[in-house]
């Protein structure tokens, strides 16, 4: 309620994709998403993660932070000044487009920016957006891309139900409605056990594939309901 101070800083990381079964593969971020009062950061890259890390560090409240391991080995500029921060609950538009906006979650962001380049030569401009922070939630800057582009998909790492993806798709929904060309689309990770088999495991991730057929999609459905005024 305010009374007290509770500056506390939790590392966590974000294992999937490598089909050990002595490592599960948990993305349990959408857990602590419903626990009021928790800040949570999911960066996609090393600039982002030192920025929101130092500023969770600063912050009086508890904050949850989750390092994708697919994000470990990628090349990246980060400052050296002591006192670079982002600021928590404020997002980042990756790539700049016209027809689809793209909201992606922790290493889903470089999945999107793959997917936007591929649909880039077929016609198709794709903005993708990085949260950052899940907990505040930049809503201000998805829903000012999905106005633009009338058309949204999520991308998100975590099972589908009840995910972030899930809870951005209902927000969209909620408040951007009448700017909606076509319904809403998430690619998130399927409701299933994951197996130790990678090439049984691989297809249940969002990935390249999976994100242009559904902009694909949404594409070539976009004249079944128009633009609002």
């Amino acid at each position: 309620g305010g009374q007290a101070l509770l500056p506390m800083v939790i590392r966590s990381c974000l294992f999937y994709g490598e089909a050990d079964p002595a490592l599960p593969a948990e993305r349990p971020y959408p857990i602590f998403m419903n626990m009021p009062g928790l800040k949570i950061i999911a960066p996609s890259n090393a600039h982002d993660m030192k920025g929101l890390l130092k500023a969770a560090i600063r912050d009086d409240e508890p904050v949850m932070s989750f390092e994708d391991a697919t994000c470990w080995m990628t090349a990246c500029d980060v400052p050296e000044d002591p006192d670079f921060l982002v600021p928590l609950g404020k997002g980042e538009i990756r790539r700049a487009g016209s027809d689809v906006t793209v909201v992606a979650i922790a290493g889903a962001v470089n999945i999107a920016l793959d997917a936007a380049r591929k649909l880039q030569a077929e016609g198709i401009s794709v903005e993708v957006v990085d949260p950052r922070t899940l907990v505040p939630l930049d809503r201000e800057i998805i829903l000012r891309s999905v106005r633009k582009t009338g058309r949204a998909i999520c991308v998100d790492p975590a099972h589908e139900t009840c995910s972030a993806a899930s809870e951005i798709a209902a927000t969209i929904a909620e408040q951007a409605f009448g700017a909606l060309r076509a319904p809403v689309v998430r690619v998130a990770t399927l409701d299933m056990q994951l197996p130790s088999n990678p090439h049984a495991e691989k297809p249940l991730y969002p990935s390249v594939e999976r994100i242009i057929e559904a902009a694909r999609t949404l594409v070539g459905t976009a004249t079944a309901r128009p633009r609002a005024a």
